[in-house]
């Protein structure tokens, strides 16, 4: 796939690529178990419109359903859900009382809503795309029950799915209590990628390390830091895993500082990570750790951090804080109302508002035939104007594709299988193949289009394969061209919205180190590292994501992957600094003047990108002793 990459055009190259992984026999289960049995009831009790709103709930839950902990699904599969219950809700009463103009501008209104809403992180990107895609077919959709029944249906559907996700143990989680079975995999995959880094430590491969690093220490902040009833954690099971990642993090700290040195460490440095990770994922206790020698400050850190994280396992722990911070209205309200949230909420208002516009027009056009479902190409468009799903290219190519295979394919069950049972198994097999054609988006496209259809025809819809496909292709020409159009504003503002955020992290982060070293408050200092590493963990994304847009958008971006680059690089040294403090309360020329010359890099490199940072936080850089 590399030298496939190296080939084609970046934009290209991502529509090829698709995620790898073990199959997640987990979901596969929820997801057979969900769609095909609600159907299956549906029709039996002769209610089959009931059936087709509760699947359409499940499959969008499903869409969301990710590897994590079941605390964390609550609110990822939750939030959306009722986000699209609103939609359903709005759309139908919408549909049946207002004009074609009005409701036209109403929808482009709610994407306007939905898209700036969106800007805030992913379970609010999700929740977005709900309320848009079942504002749509609420409106589209001609079906006998009341809205407010149909939203109900709706939540009942994906809310069967989350009590699955809830309820069912998880394949092959033998240890403990497997309730946190999530939990219990997330913080071994901290110490993993610990013990992988410093394997690396020296070797080229380092950064891309760290950069894994990163992402598991989000992953199991992420993991263990879902909704709970009560402001703590109330079981001895969930303490004792919140005190073993409370002991990964001088772990992580010492790692990457070593990482920073670049010097390799003994292969006795390792193996500690290593049997802590298989403690934690077992429930047992580590035994005696290899200690590395002392002969180093980030070494003497390292060997502190493992006499730590052995005293946590045996003796249980008592850890509550996650070092995170609550969000605040304050900051919701400006990632709304910013660069960011601005330009995306236009762009979804300006596809969205299109796709209904250009679908009533056909609608009442009789391009439909006698056939009222017009809701397939405003949801089409919201689903293709999510970044999330990768670069607006990338996109517009997977969905086309996946929707023709998609229709072909039904086309061909639909001629063979009997009906209702065909369709009915059908749709559970559609099921259960969702969360692993998530890893790809023509893959995601092909099987919803097949689940979608079934449930049309199971409802008393003729074949609408041919004309899923024209829509589709409406839907694509649609995004490309709003997505082309210049912008309110400064085009790439969610790039640069998100790397000012991690500029700010870091000077935040840096300013503490310099102006409380020598203190004990390591439990703020690894807040802000957390804040510092997730945010340009976000802005990296981001990035890569514009770098591979077609050229007339990449370059809007142009000049930013430099600055996350020396960002980056700050915060490393940074970390190195705090740990050269701890040691002995001074720091070397080394670090100064690498601070020093990073802050210079940074400010020509934010000029060049046209990015703005706060004014007023002045970074004392101490003297070498």
């Amino acid at each position: 796939m590399s030298r496939l990459s190296a080939a084609v055009p970046p934009w290209l190259a991502h529509a090829l690529r698709a995620q790898r992984g073990p199959v997640p026999w987990s979901a596969v289960v929820r997801g057979a178990l969900a769609a095909g049995p609600l159907l299956l009831v549906a029709v039996l009790s002769g209610r089959t419109s009931v059936g087709v709103v509760a699947v359409l709930g499940a499959m969008l839950a499903g869409i969301n359903d990710r590897p994590g902990s079941r605390r964390a699904a609550v609110r990822r599969l939750g939030v959306p859900a009722l986000a699209g219950a609103g939609g359903l809700l709005v759309g139908s009463y919408a549909g049946q009382h207002v004009g074609a103009v009005t409701l036209t501008l109403l929808l482009t209104v709610l994407g306007l809503l939905a898209g700036a809403v969106s800007a805030v992180g992913p379970v609010a990107s999700g929740a977005g795309t709900q309320l848009l895609v079942a504002a749509a077919i609420g409106a589209g959709m001609p079906l006998p029950e009341p809205g407010w029944q149909r939203a109900l249906f709706f939540v009942g559907g994906a809310g069967w799915l989350l009590v699955l996700r809830l309820a069912l143990p998880t394949p092959g989680a033998i240890a403990g209590d497997y309730r946190f079975d999530g939990e219990r995999d997330a913080v071994g995959g901290v110490y993993d990628a610990v013990a992988a880094l410093l394997e690396a430590v020296g070797g080229p491969d380092a950064p891309g390390r760290r950069v894994a690093l990163t992402a598991a220490l989000d992953h199991a902040q992420d993991a263990l830091g879902g909704p709970r009833l009560r402001p703590y954690a109330s079981s001895a099971a969930e303490r004792r895993l919140h005190a073993q990642y409370a002991a990964a993090l001088p772990l992580a700290e010492a790692a990457t500082a070593l990482a920073w040195a670049g010097e390799a460490v003994p292969a006795r440095a390792v193996e500690g990570p290593r049997r802590l990770a298989v403690a934690v994922r077992t429930s047992t206790h580590t035994g005696p750790l290899p200690a590395p020698a002392r002969s180093a400050p980030a070494l003497r850190a390292l060997d502190d951090a493992l006499l730590h994280a052995a005293d946590t396992f045996d003796r249980g722990g008592d850890g509550s804080a996650l070092h995170t911070r609550r969000r605040t209205a304050t900051s919701l309200a400006r990632t709304v109302l910013g660069s960011a949230g601005r330009e995306y909420g236009l762009r979804v208002a300006l596809c969205f508002g299109a796709g209904v516009a250009v679908a009533q027009a056909l609608h009442h056009a009789r391009w439909y035939g006698s056939h009222a479902h017009w809701y397939w190409l405003p949801a089409t468009a919201v689903f293709l104007v999510k970044p999330d799903l990768g670069p607006l290219a990338s996109r517009v190519i997977c969905r086309a594709a996946g929707t023709v295979l998609g229709a072909v394919l039904f086309a061909g069950f639909a001629a063979l299988l009997p009906r209702p049972a065909g369709l009915v198994a059908l749709v559970a097999l559609c099921g259960a193949l969702i969360p692993v054609a998530t890893r790809h988006f023509a893959a995601q496209t092909a099987v919803v289009t097949v689940l979608v259809l079934s449930l049309a025809m199971v409802g008393g819809e003729p074949g609408a394969s041919w004309s899923r496909i024209g829509e589709t292709l409406l839907a694509c020409a649609i995004v490309l061209l709003v997505g082309h159009l210049p912008a309110l504003g400064q085009r790439g503002g969610g790039v640069r919205a998100r790397l000012t955020h991690a500029a700010e992290a870091a000077h935040v982060y840096l300013a503490h180190v310099l102006d409380h070293g020598t203190t004990d408050d390591r439990a703020g200092r690894w807040t802000l590292r957390r804040e510092a590493y997730r945010a340009l963990a976000e802005a990296r994304a981001s990035i890569d994501l514009a770098a591979a847009e077609l050229p007339a958008l990449a370059r809007h971006a142009e000049g930013t992957d430099e600055v996350a680059a020396t960002l980056e690089r700050l915060v490393d040294t940074t970390t190195a600094c705090a740990v050269q403090l701890d040691d002995n309360g001074r720091l070397t020329p080394e670090h100064t003047e690498r601070i020093t010359a990073l802050l210079d890099e940074l400010a020509e490199g934010r000029e060049r990108a046209g990015l703005v940072v706060k004014e007023g936080q002045a970074l004392p850089v101490p003297l070498a002793g």
